[in-house]
């Protein structure tokens, strides 16, 4: 099924959320290319911090440019998958997700529109915790949502990829948005009456209107499902499994920190990937978008693949991808040859983001959507916060080191899934009749 008919066959509530996750992610990832920008440029004072070590005996870290911004990109992460189990929970608990989404996007849209204001490092790192609370209100908020709205479990490989397409598009595309808005600045708005803008501080503004902008299509046009809340107060996370060494949700977390990290650990390696490929800033921000790209062309068909013919072949063809596209990021030496390892990194990703939702939403319990999906969400927030971190520090012992690691980490990620997962959909279901309903 192609992906035009693919997102027509899939339930109208599950499109207006993911449009308005689209318009909300392509504000928040104009933050991935900027900030690193940012804290390089003379606007945001850093010298201070440069050269200073942190930490006791062996463990003591020198901070470097890369690391600083490393640390700003990854706190999000972390804030934001550590506190998705709670947030979850109490989603599941109150029996409601669209305060959770809305709040969350406030939370987003202003700390966005401050850095404007933001010129010291510990000023952005307030700003981006701040940020990373935010998602962890909206992330198991809405992947419930979705989860919830699938009629059957034929419909939810579907759903989850129709979501993951338009959430990328935003995603995807909003770092190549941002390096021409920062490029083109600085902007004379004293026509209108307002002052001039650098380049920074118009993808701020542009990153704050993507928000609000989501918040008003959440509050108009979202509405929670009819599911009872039944979660209790244990916020802990099953490790264990029944019949095996390790829980199939949890292992399918393990498995998505490693896909997070891998995908994420180019992104704070800009000025050394330009430098080494000899390439203008653009490249970078096609490159980067190159994961996305992929994931939107290829996100519908395997999510409704994996309805038909099942999950798992879809988790393990992924993670065999995932680990030579991982290392040659770190081996090529010429632009349009990281664009095609991007792009096979990407084909990974989607083979594996829409059928570990399903397969976790298939395990879950009614009303525990947000409990058991946070699992998934969790893992890949604290991927995507681990990889920058990681490759700021890990570049020190040469560039293909980061990509090496990633590649190691993809390999057991590879086994655990093997091993660990098991197919949880029948497939002789048919997607149901009811997919696209109001």
């Amino acid at each position: 099924m192609g992906l035009l008919s693919g997102v027509t066959d899939t339930d109208r509530r599950v499109i207006v959320l993911a449009l308005a996750r689209m318009v909300g992610a392509a504000g928040n990832s104009f933050l991935i290319v900027v900030l690193p920008l940012y804290v390089s440029s003379d606007l945001v004072d850093i010298e201070g911090l440069l050269g200073a070590e942190v930490g006791v005996g062996a463990a003591a870290v020198t901070l470097t440019e890369p690391l600083l911004i490393g640390i700003v990109l990854s706190l999000f992460g972390f804030l934001n998958s550590l506190s998705q189990p709670f947030t979850g929970r109490l989603s599941d608990r109150v029996g409601a997700r669209r305060p959770f989404v809305l709040a969350g996007i406030l939370l987003l849209g202003t700390a966005s529109g401050l850095y404007t204001v933001a010129t010291s490092y510990p000023v952005l790192v307030a700003l981006r915790a701040i940020q990373g609370l935010g998602a962890a209100l909206i992330i198991p908020a809405t992947v419930a949502l979705v989860n919830e709205y699938a009629a059957s479990d034929a419909d939810r490989g579907g759903n989850f990829g129709v979501y993951n397409t338009f959430r990328l598009i935003g995603f995807g595309f909003g770092p190549v948005l941002a390096g021409a808005v920062v490029e083109a600045g600085p902007y004379d708005l004293s026509p209108v009456g307002l002052p001039v803008l650098d380049g920074f501080d118009a993808a701020f503004v542009a990153a704050c209107a993507g928000a609000y902008l989501s918040f008003a299509l959440v509050f108009l046009l979202v509405r929670d499902a009819d599911v009872e809340a039944e979660a209790g107060d244990d916020v802990s996370i099953r490790v264990r499994g029944e019949d095996r060494l390790l829980d199939p949700v949890f292992t399918l977390g393990l498995a998505t920190i490693t896909m997070g990290a891998c995908i994420a650990l180019f992104a704070t390696l800009q000025n050394q990937v330009n430098v080494r490929l000899d390439q203008a800033p653009i490249w970078f921000g096609a490159q980067f978008a190159a994961v996305t790209i992929a994931n939107v062309i290829f996100q519908v068909p395997v999510g409704r693949a994996s309805d038909r013919i099942g999950r798992r072949p879809f988790l393990l063809a992924g993670f065999v991808l995932l680990v030579p596209t991982t290392l040659l990021q770190g081996i090529v030496t010429e632009p349009a040859l990281m664009m095609l390892v991007r792009l096979g990194q990407g084909v990974a990703v989607a083979c594996v983001f829409a059928p570990s939702l399903a397969l976790a939403g298939d395990l879950a319990r009614e009303g525990e959507s947000g409990t058991t999906l946070s699992v998934l969400t969790m893992g890949f927030g604290f991927g995507v916060a681990l990889g920058p971190l990681a490759s700021g520090w890990l570049v020190g012992f040469g560039f293909v080191a980061p990509f090496a690691v990633g590649a190691a980490a993809a390999a057991l990620g590879l086994i655990a899934v093997f091993t660990q997962v098991e197919e949880t959909l029948n497939v002789d279901d048919e997607p149901s009749p009811a997919a696209g309903a109001d």
